[in-house]
């Protein structure tokens, strides 16, 4: 473990945390092509907010040949000394849900132009089974001219952040990891293993441990489609389904997941990774992509029941008033990707409502320039015809929300979390 330099290709909710952990024992470089985010991250702010801005300085460092720390660059010149190259760039899917790698691509592109003999290139970015040694691998042989497995080693170790939790941070989650032969498995799980508190699993393959990790979220994704036909069903039967899971969950083995919006850049996107794979070897899941189907229709869901109680309580459509409250992926982070409750505002806003979005976390300028939508950091003083909680944030929970409604108007609660009257939730 002596004379290791580390590269971090990739500064965001995965990347700098990880740095920042690795940098406490090890010299490491955070590299970013983003120039923006590496002047953020050396004035010792993280707009992530995964980062705490005191613990991002006790490791930042202005001299990139440290003993340890974490230097931020975007230049390739202060990555050409690193010995082990840890990828942890998005894999999202485009408009048709087919995966992206291109961001893969292009930081393979960026390690193999200065890959070195003995060099190992670590991929934390959630992928199917087989994209590390069929795609990334031929990319770093390209470009650097050297061998895989002879001159260069590859590893892989799926990143398991889930944005906006201080409790399971980084170093308390059970790390899988993978070499792409034994010795360098053995390796890779050391490294790894010398930071991870919560410890290390080293799994038998490359395969194996990229296949791990896309059915984590997938087992999410199908528990909660499900939970969310329940919702439907009882919606239909006027059953309040959350009194219906909070009697079933007095089983012992009763699993308590909830109805909602599945967005962000797991659980809505990794299933679709293995569906991909699957159809390439001529078979179709269908389990996997009917629970996608379901809950990628929760949000028109949701925007035609809220309709519905403003139709039963007379309130005109169009030009009505509307308040919609959160637009992140989840409560108490500013993700804005994959966000569901953006389907559940462009339904609403499809009917000729008037809507206005109340968000005390996201980014006023990244929603405007992801989705062209105007939103507002401060609780309205105006009151509404109706108002739906799309994101679970504690703001939420300390406004007199009866108080901002019309006469009549219709509280609609996506979560499940307010104690007062409303006329809807799922």
């Amino acid at each position: 473990m002596k004379n290791i330099k580390i590269a971090v290709i990739g500064l965001g909710y995965v990347g700098l945390p990880l740095a920042r952990l690795f940098a406490t024992k090890y010299p490491v470089i955070g590299f970013d092509i983003n120039q923006g985010r590496i002047k953020q991250l050396q004035s010792g702010t993280d707009s992530t907010l995964e980062v705490a801005d005191d613990v991002l300085k006790e490791v930042l460092s202005d001299n990139p040949n440290m003993d340890k720390g974490l230097h931020c660059s975007h230049d390739i010149e202060t990555i050409t000394d690193c010995n082990y190259y840890i990828v942890t760039v998005p894999t999202p899917v485009d408009s048709t849900n087919r995966p992206i790698l291109t961001p893969l691509y292009k930081s393979s592109e960026t390690v193999g132009k200065v890959l070195k003999k003995g060099d190992t290139v670590i991929y934390e970015s959630t992928v199917y089974p087989g994209v590390t040694e069929e795609e990334c691998v031929p990319v770093l042989e390209k470009v650097s001219g050297l061998k895989f497995n002879k001159d260069f080693f590859v590893g892989y170790s799926p990143e398991r952040i889930n944005p906006g939790d201080k409790e399971h941070t980084v170093e308390k989650i059970l790390k899988v990891t993978s070499g792409s032969t034994p010795e360098v498995g053995k390796k890779v799980d050391d490294l790894y293993a010398s930071v991870i508190t919560a410890g290390t699993h080293l799994a038998p393959t490359i395969k194996v441990a990229e296949a791990a990790k896309v059915i984590e979220n997938s087992q999410r994704d199908i528990n909660i489609a499900f939970v969310n036909e329940l919702a439907k069903i009882f919606n239909l039967m006027d059953i309040d389904t959350g009194a219906v899971l909070e009697a079933a969950g007095t089983k012992w083995n009763f699993l308590p997941f909830k109805p909602g919006l599945v967005g962000g850049h797991c659980i809505g996107v990794d299933p679709y990774y293995l569906a991909q794979k699957a159809q390439e070897f001529g078979y179709h899941p269908e389990i996997i992509l009917a629970g996608r189907r379901m809950n990628d229709g929760m949000g028109k869901y949701v925007a035609s029941e809220v309709i519905k109680l403003m139709v039963q309580r007379e309130i005109k459509i169009k030009a009505s008033k509307m308040l919609v409250l959160g637009i992140t992926f989840k409560e108490n982070c500013p993700d804005v990707r994959n966000t569901k409750a953006v389907d559940v505002i462009t339904n609403l806003k499809s009917y000729g409502a008037d809507l206005q979005i109340y968000d005390p976390w996201a980014s006023k300028e990244e929603v405007m320039e992801e989705y062209g939508f105007n939103i507002t950091n401060h609780v309205p003083e105006n009151t509404f015809d109706t108002i739906v909680l799309a994101v679970a944030h504690k703001e939420f929970l300390t406004i007199d929300l009866r108080a901002m409604l019309n006469s009549n108007g219709v509280l609609y609660d996506v979560k499940g979390i307010l104690k007062c009257k409303v006329e809807g939730r799922l």
